[in-house]
């Protein structure tokens, strides 16, 4: 039996989101081939320093294990997005003084999660759906930075990726600016177990998967 366990945030742990319907775990298990079975490890709320905890709690028969965080981390600094500065050059230099600070929690969780010798599957940060276009458009940008992250750490540790951002792409796909609905976690859910249960074409650099 393979027994996948999802790691991370409400974009797993999404089941006060979406008004009564099925969380993203639920999809996961009714979409999973026979012969494999899905638990939820992930918490809402969580960061990369909470990974750690999470994996305490690792069932042991777990085979694969599939990652998403670095959403909460990017809202604790949310207010770089909105600072005052003098130039545009510091609104860069205040940027790359968070991305450091998410790369270094990131790895320590991607690695900590490798050290259980298990298939590992990583998530990008969606955008999510903000009411403000020109705040949406702040935060797209401010996050391409965190997804370079994901992407390079992916890339280097010859991991696949699901590229949420390519995966909910419609207002529909979330319930609220940040969380995935119903429907949305549904489309996670597929491109979830097309990555854990399709063979990767290459063992070199990283894998993207989209919906």
């Amino acid at each position: 039996m393979n027994h996948l366990v999802l790691l991370g945030d409400s974009i797993l742990d999404n089941g006060a989101y979406t008004a009564g319907g099925p969380a993203v775990i639920t999809h996961v298990q009714r979409q999973l081939p026979e012969g494999w079975c899905a638990s939820l490890s992930a918490v809402d709320g969580s960061t990369t320093d909470d990974i750690h905890s999470q994996l305490k709690t690792l069932p042991p028969e777990a085979t694969h294990l599939l990652l998403s965080v670095g959403g909460n981390n990017a809202l604790l600094r949310a207010d770089v997005l909105e600072m005052p500065v003098a130039s545009n050059g510091e609104v860069l230099l205040l940027l790359s003084e968070v991305v450091r600070d998410f790369e270094l929690g990131y790895r320590r969780a991607v690695d900590a999660c490798l050290g259980f010798n298990l298939p590992l599957v990583v998530c990008t940060v969606y955008h999510g759906n903000f009411p403000d276009a020109n705040y949406q458009q702040r935060v797209a940008v401010a996050l391409t930075l965190f997804n370079d992250v994901v992407i390079r750490v992916a890339t280097e540790k010859h991991l696949k990726v699901i590229d949420l951002r390519l995966v909910c792409t419609s207002p529909d796909d979330y319930a609220n600016p940040i969380e995935p609905s119903a429907s949305g976690g549904e489309k996670i859910a597929q491109a979830i177990v097309r990555a854990v249960t399709e063979p990767a074409y290459s063992l070199r650099g990283a894998y993207v998967l989209a919906a």
